[in-house]
C-alpha cells in the first residue's frame, strides 16, 4: 500500500527568510518496495530544477539565429560568453576549449542560484552545504583524476617545490598535501559562507527596520536613512552573487591549470 505524504502546503510558504537555508520535504511517497522505499521531493531539488529551467529558458530566449537584430538578452549572453572565454583561455591556456562548456555551465548555475536566493522567502541553493561542498568535492576529485591521467606518478612531484633541500622534503610534502586536500572544502566553504553571511545580515536588518517603521511617524521618517543604506546593501548582495560565481569558476580554472601543467 502506497502512503502519499504532502508537505507542500505546510512548507511552501517560508515563515522566515532564514528558513531558506533549511532543506525540507515538500512531497513524500512511502512504498513497500524492496522492504521500504521513501521517495521525496525537497525544496533543494525543486529549486535546482527551477534553476535548470531558468538557465535553459534564458538561452533559448536569447537565441537570435533567425533574427537580424539581436535582443538585449542575446547581447548580454554574448558578452558573458566572451568574458568567460577570455578568462578560461588566460587561466588554462591552449587546452581551454575542451573545458569551457563545463566552466560556462558551472558559472550560470551558481549565478542563477545566487540571484534566485535574493528573492525574499525563496530557498538559497548555493547556501546549502550539500550543494556547495558537493560541487567543491566533486570538482576536486575530477581535477585529481585528470592530473593523474595526464602525468601519472609524476603528479606527486606537485607536492615537492623545486629546489627544496632534502632535509625539508618531508615537512614541505606534508604542508603541500594538507594545502591540496583543503581545496576539496575551501572552494565550497567560500561560496557557502559568503551567501549565508549576506542573507543573514539582510534578514537582521530587515527585521529591525520593519519594527522601526511600525512605530510612530517621526521614527518612521528617521528610519528612511538606514533604509537607504539597507537598499545599498541589497545592491551589494546582488553584486556579490555575480562576484562569487566568477570567483568560484576562476578558482576551478586555476585548479585545472595546476592539474594540466603541474604548477
Amino acid at each position: 500500500m502506497f502512503i502519499f505524504n504532502l508537505f507542500l502546503m505546510n512548507n511552501l510558504y517560508i515563515l522566515s527568510p532564514l528558513s531558506q537555508f533549511e532543506v525540507v520535504n515538500l512531497i513524500g511517497i512511502d512504498a513497500p518496495i524492496l522492504g521500504h522505499l521513501h521517495i521525496s521531493l525537497t525544496n533543494l531539488a525543486l529549486y535546482s530544477i527551477f534553476i535548470f529551467i531558468v538557465v535553459i529558458g534564458l538561452h533559448v530566449y536569447a537565441n537570435n539565429d533567425s533574427k537580424l537584430i539581436p535582443n538585449k538578452w542575446s547581447i548580454s549572453l554574448e558578452s558573458s560568453t566572451a568574458s568567460l572565454n577570455t578568462m578560461v583561455k588566460e587561466q588554462i591556456g591552449i587546452q581551454s576549449e575542451k573545458y569551457f562548456p563545463f566552466i560556462y555551465s558551472l558559472f550560470f548555475y551558481i549565478l542563477i542560484g545566487n540571484l534566485i536566493s535574493n528573492v525574499p522567502y525563496s530557498f538559497a541553493v548555493t547556501a546549502s552545504g550539500v550543494v556547495s561542498l558537493g560541487l567543491s568535492f566533486t570538482i576536486f576529485i575530477g581535477v585529481t583524476i585528470l592530473a593523474l591521467s595526464i602525468h601519472g606518478v609524476k603528479f606527486f612531484a606537485f607536492f615537492i617545490p623545486a629546489g627544496t633541500p632534502l632535509s625539508l622534503v618531508p615537512l614541505l610534502v606534508l604542508i603541500e598535501l594538507v594545502s591540496y586536500l583543503a581545496r576539496a572544502v575551501s572552494l565550497g566553504v567560500r561560496l557557502f559562507a559568503n551567501i549565508v553571511a549576506g542573507h543573514t545580515l539582510l534578514k537582521i536588518l530587515s527585521t529591525y527596520l520593519f519594527k522601526l517603521f511600525s512605530g510612530n511617524i517621526i521614527v518612521a521618517i528617521i528610519t528612511l536613512i538606514p533604509f537607504a543604506i539597507f537598499l545599498a546593501l541589497i545592491g551589494l548582495e546582488l553584486a556579490v552573487s555575480l562576484i562569487q560565481a566568477f570567483v568560484f569558476t576562476l578558482l576551478v580554472c586555476s585548479y585545472l591549470r595546476d592539474a594540466i601543467e603541474l604548477h
